[in-house]
């Protein structure tokens, strides 16, 4: 699939071919389709991707996608105060938690990650992740799967500025998917009917 230009679906409609949408992968099509390249912003919701993000991380993103409900209700929807303000009763709760993926690493990555986050002035976790957005005038638009990278010099900054200041699991590629799903770049295909619409 690395080469691959954008899919038809039943629908009569092109897309990247991971939105394609087949019986068993139909969450894909709807997170293609009406969120992934769209714009994101607050500090909240930009948290929430963060911890998605780390927590896919060797993983497929249906897995995380078909569980983001559960990781909202473990989490306290994400909002940064509350899970700043985890104890180590909440990690074991979290640990035994069968709506989200209980990986020891992650879980307490995603509890410090609030705690940076805390850490920083309202507004400042949206302005550092937005100043890494590259120009859009300086991208190819990319016409085949192959042409998406996976690291940019942009998503090695953002990894580096979110390091400085505590967060982990937000390596370069993590950076580039955060990036990818938050609008910061818009990789859908040149034929994909969502390109021209985030």
């Amino acid at each position: 699939m690395s080469g691959q230009g954008t899919v038809v679906g039943a629908d009569g409609l092109a897309r990247c071919p991971w939105g394609l949408e087949t019986e068993s992968m139909a969450d894909y099509r709807v997170y293609h389709d009406t969120e992934w390249a769209r714009q994101v912003r607050g500090d909240d919701a930009l948290y929430e991707r963060i911890c998605l993000e780390a927590f896919q991380s060797g993983l497929s993103w249906i897995t995380i996608l078909r569980r983001r409900e559960g990781f909202r209700a473990a989490f306290a929807d994400f909002r940064i105060k509350a899970v700043a303000e985890f104890t180590e009763a909440d990690e074991q709760r979290l640990l035994a938690d069968p709506g989200i993926i209980r990986n020891r690493a992650k879980i307490s990555a995603t509890i410090g990650n609030a705690r940076a986050a805390a850490d920083m002035a309202e507004g400042e976790l949206d302005e550092l992740i937005w100043s890494h957005a590259p120009d859009p005038a300086t991208r190819p638009v990319p016409h085949t799967a192959a042409d998406v990278p996976a690291i940019t010099p942009e998503s090695t900054a953002l990894s580096r500025a979110l390091k400085k200041r505590g967060f982990r699991f937000v390596g370069p590629t993590t950076a580039y998917a955060l990036m990818q799903a938050c609008g910061l770049v818009n990789d859908h295909l040149a034929d994909c009917h969502v390109r021209d619409r985030v």
